[in-house]
C-alpha cells in the first residue's frame, strides 16, 4: 500500500480530531514538493560543461527527469550570462509527492550527520517548509560512485494551508521530527 493511500487511511481522520476541524476537506495536504539542485557555479567551470551525471542523479533520487532552469538575467560578478544553466528542478506531486517524502523521513535524514530536529525557523510565510541538504548522496538510491561533484539540495514542501500549526501538525503526522 502507498504511503498516500495510508495517510488518507488513517492520518486525514486523526489530524481532523487534533486539529478540531469540522470537514474533511480543511484538512491540510501536501500540494507538491519542489526539489531543486543549485548548478550556477559549476557553468562557470571550464571542466563542467556535462550536466548529465546531476541529471541522472536527480532522476534517480526523486523518480522524474528534472528540467533545467536557465538564467533570465546577466550578473557580471558571479559570471553568469542570459541562458545559461543555473538549477535542475522538479516538481512532485500526489503519490510521488507522500512516497518521497516517507523515504527522506525514514531514510534519508537520519544519515544527516548530527541531525536532531528540524528547526521551526524553516517555515515561511505562507506556511511552507524548506529543507536544505548539504549533500546529496546521501539518498540510498545513490552508490559510492555516482556522486563526483557533492552539491546542495533544496527541498520545498508545499501544503494547501497557510497556517503554520497546522503544517506542522501534518508534517508531524508524516514522521517529521520539530525542535520542541
Amino acid at each position: 500500500m502507498s504511503t498516500l493511500q495510508e495517510f488518507k487511511k488513517k492520518g486525514v481522520a486523526s489530524l481532523q480530531k487534533k486539529l478540531w476541524l469540522k470537514n474533511v476537506h480543511q484538512v491540510p495536504q501536501i500540494d507538491k514538493v519542489i526539489v531543486a539542485m543549485w548548478i550556477g557555479s559549476l557553468a562557470t567551470r571550464k571542466s563542467m560543461k556535462d550536466f548529465s551525471e546531476l541529471e541522472e542523479n536527480m532522476a534517480k533520487i526523486t523518480g522524474q527527469i528534472p528540467r533545467m532552469i536557465m538564467s533570465k538575467k546577466a550578473v557580471s560578478n558571479f559570471k553568469l550570462r542570459i541562458d545559461m544553466p543555473v538549477m535542475l528542478q522538479t516538481t512532485l506531486r500526489k503519490g510521488k509527492a507522500y512516497d518521497f517524502l516517507w523515504r527522506m523521513t525514514t531514510l534519508v535524514l537520519p544519515r544527516v550527520r548530527d541531525f536532531a530536529w528540524l528547526s521551526e525557523k524553516s517555515f515561511d510565510k505562507n506556511g511552507n517548509l524548506n529543507i536544505g541538504l548539504k549533500a546529496y548522496n546521501i539518498f540510498p538510491e545513490l552508490g559510492l560512485d555516482d556522486s563526483t561533484v557533492p552539491m546542495w539540495l533544496q527541498i520545498t514542501i508545499v501544503t494547501t494551508t497557510n497556517d503554520k500549526s497546522h503544517t506542522k501538525e501534518l508534517l508531524q503526522e508524516l514522521w517529521f521530527i520539530f525542535q520542541k
